[in-house]
């Protein structure tokens, strides 16, 4: 990204990097996962915990690789805040499984990130999830 970036622009690569993280994360594809954070960046999941730092990252997500069919819907993405180099976004999740009767819900929550910009992509600095029901049983998956 060269010159000043606009709120548009900034807006589409937040985007960007929650789509990047949902998808290698539902496709259980955990060094992918680990790339769309910073290097010292940060996972608050309820259930889960705090992992700071790539090789927390990796371990945290590896335990957590999907062992059925899932999908993260991340909607209603608002930025509330931005400048050159960094942005604040909330985004709304439900995670559904694909389970013995079909798809269900697991849980409804709320994404809280920070991201900072990286040359052209833009990458978690922190990233907070909260879940409205239930909260996930600690330790798994979500």
């Amino acid at each position: 990204m060269s010159g000043a970036a606009s709120y548009a622009d900034v807006v589409e690569g937040v985007r960007a990097a929650i789509s990047r993280y949902t998808q290698a994360l539902d496709d259980g594809r955990v060094s992918d996962v680990v790339d769309t954070f910073c290097a010292d960046g940060i996972c608050d999941i309820p259930g889960m915990g705090t992992h700071e730092g790539s090789e927390a990252l990796t371990r945290a997500y590896t335990r957590w690789k999907p062992r059925a069919p899932q999908r993260h819907l991340v909607l209603n993405t608002l930025v509330t805040e931005w400048g050159q180099d960094s942005a604040h976004a909330v985004s709304d999740v439900v995670f559904i499984l694909l389970g013995e009767g079909g798809w269900s819900i697991q849980v409804v929550g709320r994404y809280d990130d920070d991201l900072r910009r990286d040359g052209d992509r833009w990458l978690f600095q922190r990233r907070s999830a909260s879940f409205v029901i239930p909260d996930p049983p600690k330790g798994e998956p979500r």
